[in-house]
């Protein structure tokens, strides 16, 4: 195949993945989100750089959203939202922030490909995507491309559409975020 049929297939497996996502679900983060004081986000590996860039729009948007890591990062609290993207849903590291978000009182949601796993269970709000897994473990969603490549791709659009809807909630466009963007690049 050459790399544009490759590219055809992609988008047809994304299209078909988010058809299969529960609207209600996204809904419910959206909400959240804009009930909390801060919205904290992790995940790890390309994960990880979904929610790094899902904060970033958060911040266009004027909200007052962290990566978990990073040296700016305020402490979770009550009232917090911390948002997680796993795929599995059982990475160690962010079960154990999970473990303890939940210990705090803050809203824990999951965006997963597992819903019944360890930060499922644990999740207030959770999110599922479903699409194939790390180890191609058949969901019923299977994929072309390796590993946990639809999930992750998943997840951007799925960050991507939920910042349109909390534009809308906020009456925000484009123009109005912009004024946040940096501006010593």
């Amino acid at each position: 195949m050459q790399t544009t049929q490759y590219t055809a297939e992609i988008l047809n497996e994304l299209q078909r993945t988010a058809v299969l996502m529960n609207g209600d679900q996204t809904e419910q983060l959206v909400n959240g989100i804009l009930e909390a004081k801060k919205v904290l986000v992790a995940g790890a590996g390309r994960s990880g750089f979904m929610a790094k860039s899902f904060a970033m729009r958060m911040m266009h948007m004027g909200l007052d959203p962290y990566v978990v890591g990073e040296t700016v990062t305020p402490n979770l609290e009550d009232g917090d939202i911390f948002i997680v993207g796993s795929g599995s849903g059982e990475t160690k590291s962010l079960v154990a922030m999970a473990e303890k978000a939940k210990s705090i009182g803050a809203v824990v949601a999951a965006i997963t490909i597992a819903p019944n796993s360890t930060i499922g269970r644990l999740a207030d709000v959770v999110v599922e995507i479903p699409a194939q897994t790390k180890s191609g473990e058949d969901t019923g969603n299977k994929s072309i491309q390796p590993m946990g490549s639809l999930f992750e791709q998943s997840l951007l659009l799925t960050y991507d559409s939920v910042i349109l809807r909390l534009m809308e909630r906020k009456g925000m466009n484009s123009e109005t975020m912009y004024g946040r963007h940096a501006n010593l690049e």
